[in-house]
């Protein structure tokens, strides 16, 4: 029996059979039989089928070199040799090994995940055959990356560990070094702009402050190419459009530590706008395109204006169902003249229509919910404002943390088109455990279950069973948004309290109150809505303080045979209330405004006659186009007071319902509910002051001299004006995928209580200094004032808020509270 054997290496590389002795002693054969020897994992159908050669065939030195080729090609084998046993062609493999385990160790700057992923657009994971062929390339490919960010001493080995079964683990050992820093930027050729404004505007620094914890030097060339069009389009943006950056270099000391920039300009002479033209199919709209162009004949050349009219015309054929227009601008620069000449070529293409409309990411949140909001139509022609507003209505009902739209172009069609949203939720409420603390409040902990989005369904439902040491309070709610197709909406709640004063730093008094309240929303367009309401609610007021201002509303009901009887009222309340918001977001929202007017009143026949008016009021303004940084001033006012008479006396607000302020939800640095007027009483020596039968204050006879002024704790008002300015901030240390969730800011927040109508004058018979420091409590100017900054983010347990503030002027009675952390409480 003859053997002969085919070298595959040398067939691999073209090398001539004849060359190593095969050429005299190799003849074409038929083959008989075909074996595959040492196949572990790969079945032997897969090999034979890979094998250019069936039983049968006569064989050549050409086909054994195909047979090889294609065997090596089935990315299985990492060895092979061919030989003969008489007519059976004998194929013997040695297989790739199986990769076990990809494994990675030294790595800081790259995480484990980012390597791995990399790495699978390789094929290299967990579960493949090994090729070492590629080993090299990826090495050097990750060396490349450290060099990118400027780690020149960086390492990157791969190292195969052998286990048994044919299987391996690969390891990738990293050794990292010291990121080289910039020593300096220079630039060469400008004269117009000098180096620091230059220099100013890059994220590459060569200097960084020592207060500066975020700033580093470290050279990323990625960060320089940025840099370089950040530069270029500053110059565009004045006028030089013959800007050109002629080259750059980067040097690296001896040591491989520090890096030298220079970079080369050619900076050109500023140009003017000669004419613009506008070009193409204008759809006889030809008078509005010119109007609303933002180029004029004689501006100074402006590159971003250029691109800002692109994009405007590209939005408002959008409008139309032109879904891919085409907007170019070609410009015919006159170096003699230094003018430009722009001609705006329009395109608009074919119009296009909506097939379907689709949402994905929603697990909860059902897909009708969704559809109802949306303003862009299946069927009807593409119109980019409407697909915008759907968007934006999505991200204001506070159930997703973003919402993304693409437009699907349906294969085989030119004028079809699929539109997708594409939306990650968030917390919408559901359950809620709270639990607040501040430096001088302390702890306080409360408990329910609300949800926004009840079930999907869009509808906001609620058992709240909120307890702390000043307040217990049970609220059963619901309301259906969408009660008609239109968009009314129809809710009630059923609650019960009971609230202790004195536990919360407030006047002592005891409010046991239970009701019901029915209400309901009309959609007058898409930014505007009128909500009103009608409610029940039973008051039982006891261990009222004897403070002069209770004194006030206590006078007028209290029963005159049972002084120390508790006060029982039952009211009919009416509410309205007007509702605007161009918020892009319901939670987190970084651009728009929002305006609440809400007002309540008791009707006529109730026990008690008062109203209430409360205006709120937010806007965002986004100072960078990422929305990153975003000033936000938000504004509160409310007015409260009786109407009517109650046995010849004029009905008052029932203090249980002034306003208060001070805390996380309003002016923060101060303790919760102390901002404001504060109660006091007058007291003869030990004898209590009685009250006046008129009504009109206190009676004390005697020596007014000896007349005492004690002053006690907050009591809140009738009137509350306060107002904050904010700088939202991007988080430091947090990943830009965290932006919607968190959020941190710093504020000045502003503003007070008063009390209008209880009248400080008719007590000027007390000693001149008690009746200033009652004075004090009433004074318009007497603003409180605070700053600081603010973390809030949402979790599985609601919201949190983190703050720190300090007042800026406080007066000796003032309470602050510097440190406040809440869960579960809202926004």
């Amino acid at each position: 029996m003859r053997l002969n054997k085919l070298f595959a290496s040398m067939v691999l590389v073209g090398a001539s059979l004849s060359g190593n002795g095969w050429a005299d002693t190799f003849q074409p054969f038929e083959v008989t039989d075909i074996q595959v020897q040492g196949l572990q994992r790969v079945a032997l159908g897969a090999a034979l089928l890979t094998i250019p050669v069936k039983v049968g065939d006569t064989v050549d030195e050409l086909k054994l070199r195909q047979a090889i080729k294609s065997l090596y090609a089935s990315t299985n084998f990492e060895h092979i040799e061919v030989s003969r046993d008489g007519g059976v062609l004998v194929v013997t493999v040695k297989e790739r090994p199986t990769i076990s385990a990809v494994t990675f160790e030294g790595n800081k700057d790259i995480k484990d995940e980012q390597l791995q992923e990399s790495l699978d657009g390789s094929g290299v994971k967990t579960g493949e055959a090994l090729d070492r062929t590629m080993l090299s390339g990826i090495e050097k490919s990750l060396q490349d990356f450290y060099y990118g960010v400027g780690k020149y001493g960086a390492k990157v080995e791969a190292q195969v560990i052998n286990l048994p079964r044919n299987r391996v683990e690969l390891k990738f050992n990293f050794t990292e070094g010291l990121a080289a820093e910039i020593k300096q930027i220079n630039f060469v050729g400008n004269e117009v702009f000098s180096d620091a404004e230059l220099t100013g505007m890059l994220e590459l620094k060569d200097f960084v402050a020592w207060w500066d914890l975020f700033g580093e030097r470290r050279y990323q060339k990625q960060k320089l190419q940025a840099d370089l069009e950040t530069v270029k389009s500053f110059y565009h943006n004045r006028g030089y459009i013959r800007f050109d950056v002629t080259s750059t270099q980067v040097t690296m000391t001896p040591d491989r530590k520090g890096l030298y920039i220079t970079i080369n300009v050619n900076e050109g002479e500023p140009y003017k706008v000669k004419e613009v033209n506008l070009t193409g199919d204008l759809m006889g709209r030809e008078k509005l395109m010119e109007a609303i162009l933002p180029i004029k004949a004689g501006d100074t050349y402006n590159g971003a204006d250029v691109t800002f009219a692109e994009e405007m015309y590209g939005k408002y054929l959008g409008r139309f169902g032109y879904a891919y227009p085409e907007v170019k601008t070609f410009p015919e620069i006159n170096d003699e003249t230094k003018e430009v000449s722009l001609n705006v070529n329009i395109k608009p293409g074919k119009r296009v229509y909506v097939r379907s409309i689709n949402f994905s990411g929603n697990q909860i949140t059902k897909d009708e919910v969704m559809r109802r909001e949306l303003r862009q139509m299946e069927g009807a022609w593409l119109n980019s404002a409407q697909v915008e507003q759907s968007k934006a209505r999505l991200n204001r009902l506070g159930y997703f943390e973003t919402v993304d739209t693409e437009t699907v172009q349906v294969p085989g069609t030119d004028d079809l088109v699929d539109v997708a949203f594409n939306v990650k939720e968030q917390p919408s409420g559901s359950f809620n455990a709270g639990i607040g603390y501040g430096t001088e409040s302390g702890m306080s902990l409360q408990f329910g279950v609300q949800q926004s989005n009840f079930l999907g369904t869009g509808n906001q439902a609620g058992i709240n069973l909120n307890t702390n040491k000043y307040s217990k309070n049970v609220n059963l709610s619901f309301t259906d948004p969408y009660f008609t197709k239109d968009g009314v909406s129809l809710g009630g709640s059923i609650y019960w309290n009971e609230f202790d004063a004195d536990e919360a730093n407030l006047e002592a008094y005891k409010n046991s109150s239970y009701g019901i309240a029915v209400n309901s929303g009309f959609p007058i367009n898409e930014y505007n809505r009128i909500n009103g309401g009608l409610g029940y609610r039973h008051n039982e007021i006891s261990e009222i303080s004897a403070y002069e201002q209770a004194l006030r509303f206590y006078n007028i009901y209290r029963d005159s045979d049972d002084p120390n009887a508790s006060l029982s009222f039952d009211n009919f309340e009416a509410n309205l209330g007007w509702y605007r918001s161009t918020l892009n977001r319901g939670t987190f929202p970084s651009d728009g405004s929002s305006q609440r007017l809400s007002t309540k009143m008791t009707v006529p026949g109730s026990d008690l006659q008062y109203f209430k008016a409360d205006l709120d009021t937010s806007f965002y303004f986004p100072i960078t186009r990422n929305h990153s940084f975003v000033l936000l001033t938000k504004a509160r006012l409310g007015y409260g007071n009786g109407y009517g008479q109650f046995e010849d006396n004029d009905q008052i607000l029932p203090f249980w319902e002034n306003y208060y302020s001070g805390g996380s939800s309003s002016l923060r640095g101060f303790k919760s509910n102390s901002v404001g007027p504060r109660s006091f009483y007058l007291t003869r020596g030990l004898e209590p002051c009685s009250p006046d039968p008129s009504g009109d204050g206190c009676y004390l006879p005697g020596d007014p001299n000896q007349i005492q002024v004690s002053s006690g704790r907050s009591i809140g008002g009738n009137a509350i004006a306060t107002a904050s300015i904010e700088m939202i901030v991007p988080t430091p240390f947090l990943d830009e995928a965290y932006t919607n969730s968190v959020r941190t800011s710093f504020f000045l927040d502003a503003g007070n209580v008063w009390d209008t109508e209880f009248d400080y004058d008719s007590y000027r018979y007390l000693p001149a200094h008690e009746f200033d420091k009652l004075e004090d409590y009433s004074d318009p100017a007497r603003i409180r004032a605070s700053w600081g900054m603010s973390v809030q983010w949402l979790s599985p347990m609601g919201p949190m808020v983190f703050s720190l503030a300090w007042p800026l002027k406080e007066y000796e009675d003032d309470q602050t509270e510097i440190f406040s952390f809440n869960i579960g409480k809202t926004f």
